[in-house]
Formats: C-alpha cells, sequence, structure tokens
C-alpha cells in the first residue's frame, strides 16, 4: 500500500502528460472514453470465468499483473479526468456513500 495522497498522484499524472505535451488530448471525452476502453481491460480478465474462477485470479502472478495494471489504468484516467473537470474524488465518493447510507438503510 502506498501512502501517497490522490492530490500527490493527480499531480503526478498531470506532471506526466505535461511533460510529454498531450494537455490537448486530455479532454473529458477523451478521458471519458479512455477510462471506459481501461475499465473494459480489467473485464476481459474476468469475461469467461466462472465465480471460482475469478474468485482465485490473483493466486496466478501473470494474471495478477495484468489486473494491478488494469486496476492502475483505471483508476489513472479517472484521475485525469477528475482533473480536467475539476471533480475532488475523494469528496465526490464521500458524498455517495452518504446518499447511499440514506437510500439503504439497514
Amino acid at each position: 500500500m502506498t501512502d501517497k495522497s490522490i492530490d500527490e498522484l493527480q499531480q503526478r499524472l498531470t506532471d506526466f502528460a505535461a511533460a510529454r505535451g498531450w494537455e490537448p488530448f486530455h479532454t473529458p471525452k477523451n478521458l471519458a472514453a479512455a477510462l471506459s476502453v481501461e475499465a473494459g481491460e480489467l473485464l476481459e480478465i474476468f469475461q469467461w470465468l466462472t465465480p471460482e474462477q475469478a474468485a482465485t485470479v490473483m493466486a496466478d502472478p501473470d494474471q495478477a499483473h495484468r489486473v494491478r495494471d488494469e486496476v492502475a489504468d483505471v483508476l489513472a484516467y479517472l484521475l485525469q479526468f477528475c482533473t480536467a473537470v475539476g471533480v475532488d474524488p475523494a469528496a465526490a465518493l464521500a458524498a455517495k456513500i452518504e446518499r447511499n447510507e440514506i437510500r439503504f438503510p439497514l
């Protein structure tokens, strides 16, 4: 587990893209599309597995590596999208959890 904050990760992603001149391509539409593609690649790992097989994916080092890479890609694009549209991802998640606690009481 890393102790990097979301803000630090977002800044690192921003700096990475800026150093490569990618800012013109990091529009909300493009980032949302990229996020969808990466989420699809994560799903692809599990697509035809039974629930039992899916539960053991992380026991296979090669598959676990693929899962971690796709999770990182999904998170990277989500954080870049949030930067592009001005959403605080931690605040958005906290607010959503609170709404769900009201919508789905015990």
